[in-house]
């Protein structure tokens, strides 16, 4: 069984040690072929491929962002036969899909679990969501002043005003509060900070407390056949729960989502910071179940547009992609084949 291995060397838990026990795990029942990523986008290139060479297995050594790129790869000219099944074993600092394919945290142990499973022939077909963006900018690449941000951000949404073309998201989505957190983490990361939870939790409580959005929120949330749901900060759309993790911690916001429905969303009208605290403390708890004024949920949705009135942070499976002053996203079933 010939095995195409996309790694990427720059994953916060993938040293060069590791990778090697990995492969040399692999390469005792497969005919293993390693690629490392270099750019970005570089994943979806080797996956794309991989098809085309008619490789029998992929395998996405790395974090979400390499698997998020390996699945766009795979599932550039669409879902169908041609498409290899994909494997994970986590490399990341947070590893939401691999943890919800049931896979091990460790490394080694994963990839053993990978292996028993390919002899076993256990695989299974998942959904997968597809979103587009309007008014597209470039993520920054390091924490921008706010008013040259918003002077590009106007200048996308000027120069593009229709909708990009689909691309395909494994477990999340989301507009607003929720990728503006990951963009600022992301740009201490270009820094040279390292991923940590507390990092995370750091920049959203700045985010939250000294932001503009809570108090001026600009979404709208649209959904088929009803009248939009204006006045939202945050909305995030989910493929799996728990939506993602700080460290051991499960994020659950959306605990119905699952691989075999249609998309999950959970969105925040104007919030103050009491109300916020309960909010957070409802996600982390193991029976989740936040409502009450300014939430809105909704569970397996075919397809959900969100628009705002100034241009919001955008990101897909826990990757900040720049602002947009819309996202569409649809959920598509049995897209992709998964080694469980």
């Amino acid at each position: 069984m010939r095995a195409l291995v996309v790694a990427n060397p720059a994953a916060t838990t993938t040293n060069r040690g590791v990778r090697d026990r990995v492969l040399t795990t692999l390469a005792g029942e497969l005919q293993v072929e390693l690629a490392e990523t270099t750019h970005r986008g570089h994943g979806s290139e080797l996956a794309r491929k991989a098809c085309v060479d008619g490789v029998d297995v992929v395998l996405a050594l790395g974090g979400d962002g390499t698997v998020n790129e390996v699945v766009n790869g795979l599932l550039h000219d669409g879902p169908g036969e041609h498409v290899p099944p994909l494997a994970v074993v986590p490399g990341g600092s947070t590893n939401v899909f691999s943890r919800a394919l049931g896979r091990a945290r460790d490394p080694l142990t994963a990839t053993r679990e990978v292996l028993d499973s390919l002899r076993a022939g256990r695989t299974r077909s998942i959904s997968l969501g597809t979103a587009s963006v309007r008014g597209a900018t470039t993520a920054p690449a390091r924490l921008p002043d706010p008013a040259l941000a918003q002077s590009a951000a106007d200048a996308g949404a000027a120069a593009h005003p229709g909708w990009s073309e689909p691309r395909w998201f494994a477990f999340s989505a989301g507009l607003g509060f929720d990728a503006d957190v990951i963009g600022r983490v992301e740009a201490h990361r270009a820094r040279g900070l390292r991923s940590t939870g507390l990092l995370y939790v750091l920049e959203a409580t700045s985010t939250f407390v000294f932001g503009r959005e809570r108090r001026d929120p600009a979404m709208s949330a649209h959904l088929p056949g009803g009248p939009p749901l204006d006045g939202l900060f945050l909305c995030l759309v989910s493929n799996v729960s728990p939506w993602t993790y700080l460290g051991a911690h499960a994020v659950n916001p959306t605990p119905d989502a699952t691989f075999d429905s249609g998309l999950d969303v959970f969105a925040l009208g104007p919030t103050g910071i009491v109300r916020m605290l309960h909010h957070v403390r409802e996600v982390f708890a193991s029976g989740p179940d936040v409502r009450g004024g300014g939430v809105h949920r909704w569970h397996d949705l075919d397809e959900l547009t969100l628009t705002a009135r100034r241009p919001q942070g955008w990101q897909l499976d826990g990757d900040h992609l720049g602002t947009a002053t819309g996202l569409r996203v649809r959920s598509v079933p049995s897209a992709l084949t998964v080694v469980v």
